[in-house]
């Protein structure tokens, strides 16, 4: 299988505060938008926004970062969000009693899929976009995808 050729990555470390969250999401609609995909820039922001949100509220540990990782291919944006809490894994929320919890809904409804991905320290949440592929909810990964590799 070939492997896909990549155009362009980003990965930049934030501080586990919620201004980083809206620092991550205003870089990654300048980067998505100076890279030629203006049409999911703000998909892609808003996505990254929820990830960050998750990995504050989650993920973090005092004194380890999380980390925001962008990687654009021919026809795929990948967004990842990792942090140092492996054990906490994120879970869609049913319902509508919680007023909070509701961002992986809201991935999954831009995102083609999500998933998670152990790392020997932590763990990735991660979200595809495809900007010419803008399947109805049926035909979109509604949950989370283990990846192997």
């Amino acid at each position: 299988m070939p492997v896909p050729q990549l155009i362009h990555v980003d990965s930049l470390d934030y501080t586990p505060t919620a201004r980083s969250v809206s620092l991550a999401r205003r870089r990654a609609a300048r980067l998505v938008a100076e890279w030629g995909w203006e049409e999911v820039a703000g998909d892609a922001a808003l996505v990254v926004s929820e990830l960050a949100t998750n990995a504050l509220l989650h993920g973090s540990l005092r004194g380890r970062l999380f980390r925001v990782r962008l990687v654009l291919g021919p026809t795929l944006l990948r967004i990842e969000v990792s942090d140092p809490r492996g054990e906490r894994v994120p879970r869609r929320r049913r319902g509508v009693a919680s007023t909070s919890g509701h961002g992986l809904v809201l991935v999954g409804g831009l995102a083609e899929r999500w998933g998670i991905e152990p790392r020997t320290v932590g763990k990735t949440v991660w979200a595809e976009l495809e900007p010419g592929l803008r399947a109805g909810p049926l035909t979109r990964s509604c949950g989370p995808a283990r990846s192997s590799g």
